[in-house]
C-alpha cells in the first residue's frame, strides 16, 4: 500500500536573507513543511498547492521539484511526498488568511539554518538541502515554461467524412475537451500567466478553458502550427526564444511534429544533462505537458530543471 502527498518549502527574501516557513503541528508536537495527502482525482502539483493554501493560508505556484521522499508509515504502509519550491510573494504573504487550528497550530519563517534545528524528521532535511543547493548556485528563483502538446483530436477519419480539407479545423475529441478542462488546475499550480498557441482549432481548444477560467489572453502563433514548422521552422524557434525572453510563467500548445524544434531551442538555453531529457519529450501524449524551469537572473536564460505532467486523464 502506497499513500501519496504533495508540499513545497515555502521562501522569500526578507532584508536580504533567505527564510523558510515551517510549521507546528499540534496534533504531534512536531516541526514540518507544509503537506497533505491528494484527494481523489487529484495531481500532486494541484494537491501540493492546495495544502500550502490550507495550511498556511498562502497562495503560491510552485518552483522546482525538490525532492520525493518516502518513509514507512506505522501500519506498513510506503508514504511518497514530493515536495517543491515555492516563492512567496510580498502580496502573498499580506494576504494569508492562515489561522491557527487543531491541525497547524503556527507557521513561522526562519532562516534555513534555524529550520534545519526546529525540523521533527530526518526525512525533511533533503528537500531542505536541495533548496539551498539553488539558493547557492543562483539558481532558486525560476519562472515555469511549459510545452503542452494539445489534448486529443478527433481522428481524421472522423472528421469530415475522412475528407482531405483544411487539418487546422479539426477540433478536439469529446475525451479531449474533457482534458482541456482536467488541465485548468496541474497549469493553475504553476502559476501560468502567458498563454501561447498555434492557431489550429485543437490547440486553441486546449488552452482555451484554462485561459477563460484565468482571464487570460490567448496569444496565437502561426509559426507553432504544423504547417508553420514545416515551413519554416527557423521561426518556430524565434517565436519561442521570444517567449523565453519575456520571463513569464508561460505555456506553448502546439503539436507533435512541432515539438522536436520547440525542445531543440529551449534545450540550446539548458546545461548538457538536462539538454537530453528535454528533447526527450518529443513523445508527449495528447495532453501531457513538460515543464522546464527557467531562471533568469544571468546574462543568458538558463534551464534549471524539468518535470513531466498531466492532468487525471491522458490519451493513448
Amino acid at each position: 500500500m502506497r499513500v501519496v502527498a504533495a508540499g513545497a518549502i515555502l521562501w522569500r527574501i526578507d532584508k536580504g536573507d533567505l527564510k523558510v516557513a515551517i510549521i507546528h503541528r499540534a496534533r504531534y508536537d512536531d516541526w514540518s513543511w507544509p503537506k497533505g495527502k491528494l484527494d481523489k482525482g487529484e495531481t500532486v502539483a494541484e494537491a501540493a498547492v492546495r495544502e500550502i493554501r490550507e495550511e498556511t493560508g498562502l497562495k503560491v505556484a510552485l518552483g522546482v521539484h525538490l525532492a520525493e521522499i518516502h518513509y514507512p508509515l506505522p501500519n506498513g504502509a510506503d508514504k511518497e511526498v514530493h515536495y517543491w519550491a515555492a516563492h512567496v510573494s510580498d502580496k502573498a504573504l499580506a494576504n494569508s488568511k492562515f489561522e491557527p487550528s487543531e491541525e497547524v497550530a503556527k507557521v513561522d519563517w526562519k532562516t534555513p539554518q534555524q529550520a534545519r534545528k526546529l525540523l521533527s524528521y530526518d526525512f525533511d532535511q533533503h528537500p531542505l538541502n536541495a533548496l539551498l543547493d539553488l539558493h547557492d548556485r543562483g539558481l532558486l528563483a525560476t519562472k515555469p515554461l511549459i510545452v503542452l502538446r494539445h489534448a486529443k483530436a478527433m481522428a481524421r477519419s472522423d472528421w469530415k467524412g475522412g475528407k482531405v480539407v483544411d487539418d487546422g479545423k479539426r477540433p478536439l475529441h469529446d475525451f479531449g475537451k474533457q482534458q482541456a478542462k482536467a488541465l485548468i488546475k496541474p497549469l493553475s499550480a504553476f502559476g501560468v500567466k502567458h498563454v501561447v498557441t498555434s492557431p489550429w482549432k485543437r490547440c486553441r481548444e486546449t488552452v482555451l478553458p484554462f485561459a477563460q477560467k484565468r482571464k487570460l489572453a490567448v496569444i496565437e502563433r502561426s509559426q507553432l502550427s504544423e504547417l508553420g514548422n514545416a515551413k519554416r521552422p527557423a521561426r518556430t524557434s524565434n517565436v519561442v526564444e521570444d517567449v523565453i525572453e519575456q520571463a513569464k510563467a508561460s505555456v506553448i500548445c502546439s503539436h507533435r511534429p512541432s515539438l522536436p524544434t520547440i525542445l531543440k531551442t529551449i534545450a540550446s538555453f539548458a546545461p548538457l544533462d538536462l539538454r537530453r531529457e528535454i528533447n526527450a519529450a518529443t513523445s508527449l501524449r495528447p495532453g501531457q505537458m513538460l515543464v522546464v524551469h527557467m531562471n533568469h537572473s544571468g546574462k543568458k536564460p538558463r534551464a534549471v530543471a524539468v518535470e513531466l505532467h498531466e492532468s487525471i486523464l491522458v490519451a493513448d
